[in-house]
């Protein structure tokens, strides 16, 4: 496994102002890449980060409902809060060609692994 998850606890966590949420997520690997594919409803594209720190990959985002102008609330299951999750990366991936695509509710991430560096021969020199 390419990718290991470090989130903890329940699905929500509610020790801050705005319940904090831990999206699913669905990591497929082949032979040139991992894709990460993770469910963040309502998120703010404009509040999405996204951070690989040596080999620790988070992702946090703000969820804001919306709601129609005009309109007073009645009931709502529509929560808004915090999504955060995290992942070690137990491979190297190329961190120049990772791509990010949010569209609908869904971010999907493609991180490259790292072409392996070719064998080299090192000479030894006499002393």
């Amino acid at each position: 496994m390419a990718a290991q998850d470090t989130s903890v606890g329940e699905a929500a966590e509610s020790t801050r102002d705005a319940p904090v949420f831990v999206p699913p997520a669905d990591i497929i690997e082949d032979q040139s890449s991992l894709l990460m594919v993770l469910d963040l409803p309502g998120a703010d594209p404009e509040s999405l980060d996204v951070t690989l720190d040596k080999r620790l990959l988070r992702i946090a985002a703000r969820s804001v409902p919306s709601r129609p102008e005009g309109y007073t609330l009645q009931h709502a299951e529509y929560w808004d809060g915090n999504y955060e999750r995290s992942f070690v990366i137990s491979e190297p991936v190329d961190v120049a060609k990772i791509e990010a695509i949010f569209k609908d509710g869904v971010l999907r991430l493609t991180l490259p692994k790292a072409t392996p560096a070719p064998a080299a021969k090192i000479s030894v020199k006499a002393a």
